[in-house]
């Protein structure tokens, strides 16, 4: 892909961009942010994890994503008795025609475009684990088959962050399959009179399909073949290797706060991150500015503090805000023309 077809890509990508939001907005009010980093974990091919309280139109904001990028969609409901063959399938006995007998696989939910894993803590880890496979190498292994799962795929779970009663933490390995940990707020005053003011309308207004499954295999081709520079690159790993105590020129508050830090997929995740919004944004060179703007929702769930952090109320959200204040740039000149 030469010079000049790379920027008539980024280009339509950016273009094509607003018109997703446009669309989406016929039906969700607000939550930009929100949008454009679920946009951002497909055309980098990553998975998403979204937290906020009941009623924020988590399920809704993804049955629309669907619905514009023409994906077909299916949701997980996830509970303490759902088990493992319930989302990737089972073989089921069965008689042919010729009145013999063998085992058919039927595939679950998980064969779809995008899959809504709804309430995931709710069910054991046992039944988290069948979404390794699938989320890792896109594939499903029922006995001694292994199953090719749709290209483009794409895992949305979400989480009530306030009731933990009943549930069961995701594992590391699973957390650290998300590339976004994304928070969904309360909207303002202003967007809450417009979600208000929608149950009085008689009809409501259908999202347009806007992209399809090879315009998005297409977008993520252009994002992978961004180039990002040794600077960016360098800043990235300052970054990242600021998030674990004990180490050289650590900051302080790392030390006295965080357990465990991040490990490098986190830097990998981070720069695609960073190429899928400059990308979004029209752009097919990615600043520093990027990689901060991202910083948040891709490391937030793989920094773990320690009890002192939790005792003083310091999360890992504020300790990577502080973190992207804190870390300072390289030095330009050992970077130029490079």
């Amino acid at each position: 892909m030469d010079a000049k077809e790379m920027a008539n890509r980024v280009e339509a990508l950016a273009h094509a961009r607003n018109r997703m939001l446009v669309e989406m907005r016929k039906v969700i009010v607000g939550q930009d942010k929100v949008l454009l980093e679920l946009l951002a974990g497909i055309f980098s091919n990553g998975h998403c994890l979204l937290v906020g309280v009941p009623g924020l139109a988590k399920t809704l904001m993804v049955r629309t994503l669907a619905a514009i990028l023409d994906l077909s969609f299916k949701r997980i409901q996830f509970t303490p008795d759902l088990m493992p063959s319930d989302i990737t399938g089972t073989d089921v006995l069965s008689e042919t025609d010729a009145h013999r007998r063998e085992f058919t696989f039927m595939d679950g939910p998980i064969f779809a475009n995008i899959v809504l894993a709804d309430e995931i803590n709710r069910t054991p880890p046992k039944t988290q684990a069948a979404l390794l496979e699938a989320m890792q190498e896109r594939q499903v292994t029922v006995g001694k088959t292994t199953y090719p799962l749709p290209n483009p795929f794409f895992v949305v779970a979400t989480q009530n962050p306030i009731e933990q009663e009943g549930t069961y933490p995701l594992p590391e390995a699973q957390l650290d399959r998300f590339m976004f940990n994304i928070f969904v707020g309360y909207p303002d005053a202003a967007e809450e009179e417009a979600i208000l003011s929608i149950v009085t309308h008689v009809t409501q207004t259908r999202p347009s399909k806007v992209l399809d499954a090879e315009d998005i295999k297409r977008i993520q081709e252009v994002v992978n073949a961004i180039a990002v520079s040794p600077f960016v690159v360098a800043y990235t790993s300052r970054l990242i290797r600021a998030t674990r105590p004990g180490g050289e020129g650590t900051p302080g508050f790392v030390n006295d706060f965080v357990e465990w830090g991040v490990g490098p997929r986190a830097g990998q995740h981070l720069i695609q991150a960073a190429k899928a919004i400059a990308a979004l944004d029209g752009r097919f060179n990615v600043a520093t500015d990027d990689i901060r703007a991202m910083a948040v929702p891709v490391l937030r769930h793989r920094i773990s503090t320690n009890f002192q952090a939790q005792s003083q109320g310091v999360d890992a959200t504020e300790i990577i805000r502080r973190l992207v204040d804190t870390v300072s740039e390289p030095e330009v000149a050992k970077y130029e023309g490079s």
